[in-house]
């Protein structure tokens, strides 16, 4: 199925699950509104998976453009070999080791069958047994360019994907060079104002309206993948291009990990999650459904001032995204808007654009399902790009890849985000 019909079926199941529900009126009978809530619930269900079909075509087209303007300029810089093959380098390129052990291996480990420069680049590589180094800066030491640079584009796209809090469109990042610790200042001076001055009187001055500052920290824990090992045959053999899917399973999984933190994490010797650091806006009548009344009054729990921001919003799971989605205002129409994603116009709730964190609990007794605010207020400090680590010779001829990651994250401001609690 093309994109485009992909993107028509997605319009005609958002139109029949809206006509499903608004056929449950106040006199309808409980078999036929329960008949009509499941057809409902599998309309959706559907609705999901073409709407996951959607994203996965568009960002295989993204892959596939940039991987043929790759090969372009690859073949544009080859050139023929005595046997045929072309080396993929100039006269004023030099072999990389990638390219001198990848033809090691395809000739069957017979180091005979290397020229003389390709030898040299080798054994120039085997010198080091462990390679660590940032993606985005490139060097020839240990061997050079063993990873490739599209591969941190891969896993920065993957961690993005999977991981809404290490998304710089969702929160304020701070990239930094080194871990060094970083102290913010806060202030919170949305409840003091200004007094009427009465003619002739003197200024108050007994400091009860002084500003109060306060002070958070980032600091940079480090997490790894552990590492991943791969045999030579199975590099040979494979019809996937190894590089690829690894760099998209190690986006992954830091992705995962980066956003599990940044959401749910306590503080203690890691990062300070947005749903622990934000404080409270309204607790929920019931332990397990939600109301459009307790939503809206969670926007109002936030001061206007934060409402207006460019980075305003909703945060909950999927789960509670699929009761949300069958919930109405007082005049009987929908708070949730699926949005146009041929138009590039993403969802809403109540005019809000909420974001699906799978890290979030879903609606249950005492869970902090959803949380609105300012998330420009949430403070996510990089350090550097994630770290691939390759391990060559140890291996041999099998191959091993790890990726490390360091960060942290902190609520600058714990009025700006507030978290709805069941009961």
């Amino acid at each position: 199925m093309t994109l485009k019909e992909l993107i028509e079926k997605r319009a005609r199941l958002m139109a029949e699950a809206r006509s499903a529900l608004d056929e449950i009126k106040g006199n309808t009978d409980e078999a036929r509104a329960a008949e009509l809530d499941t057809r409902h619930d599998t309309i959706m269900a559907e609705f999901d998976r073409v709407e996951t079909l959607i994203k996965r075509e568009q960002r295989l087209a993204e892959i596939e453009s940039r991987a043929a303007a790759q090969d372009d300029e690859q073949r544009g810089r080859q050139r023929p070999l005595s046997d045929g093959e072309g080396r993929g380098t100039d006269d004023g390129d030099e072999l990389t080791y990638r390219q001198a052990f990848h033809r090691f291996i395809t000739r069957g480990g017979d180091i005979t069958e290397l020229s003389t420069e390709e030898r040299a680049v080798l054994r120039a590589g085997a010198q080091a047994s462990a390679e660590m180094r940032a993606q985005s800066t490139l060097t020839q030491a240990g061997g050079g360019y063993t990873v490739p640079v599209e591969l941190a584009n891969q896993i920065i796209i993957s961690m993005a994907a999977w991981g809404p809090m290490y998304d710089e469109s969702v929160t304020t990042a701070m990239n930094t060079s080194s871990g060094n610790r970083i102290l913010i200042p806060t202030v919170d001076d949305t409840g003091i104002n200004a007094e009427k001055h009465v003619e002739g009187a003197d200024l108050v001055d007994d400091g009860g309206k002084d500003v109060t500052f306060g002070q958070k920290a980032l600091d940079a824990y480090v997490y790894d993948t552990e590492f991943i090992r791969w045999s030579m045959e199975l590099g040979q053999d494979s019809i996937f291009n190894f590089e690829q899917l690894l760099g998209s399973l190690l986006g992954e999984r830091l992705g995962r990990t980066a956003n599990r933190e940044l959401t749910i994490g306590d503080g203690v010797d890691d990062p300070h999650g947005v749903v622990t650091a934000s404080s409270l806006g309204r607790t929920a009548a019931s332990a397990t459904a939600l109301t459009s009344d307790e939503i809206i009054d969670l926007i109002h729990s936030v001061n206007p001032a934060y409402r207006g921001a460019p980075k305003v919003g909703f945060m909950f799971n999927d789960l509670t995204l699929a009761s949300i989605r069958k919930l109405k205002d007082g005049e009987g129409r929908y708070i949730w808007s699926g949005g146009d994603i041929q138009n590039g116009v993403p969802g809403t709730l109540l005019g809000y654009r909420y974001r699906i964190n799978q890290a979030m609990a879903p609606i249950a007794t005492g869970n902090r399902t959803m949380i609105f605010g300012d998330f420009g207020k949430y403070f996510v400090r990089k350090v550097g790009s994630p770290i691939i680590g390759v391990l060559r010779e140890r291996f041999w001829p099998n191959l091993g890849i790890a990726g490390l990651i360091r960060f942290d994250g902190e609520l600058g401001d714990t009025a700006a985000i507030k978290h709805l609690v069941q009961a």
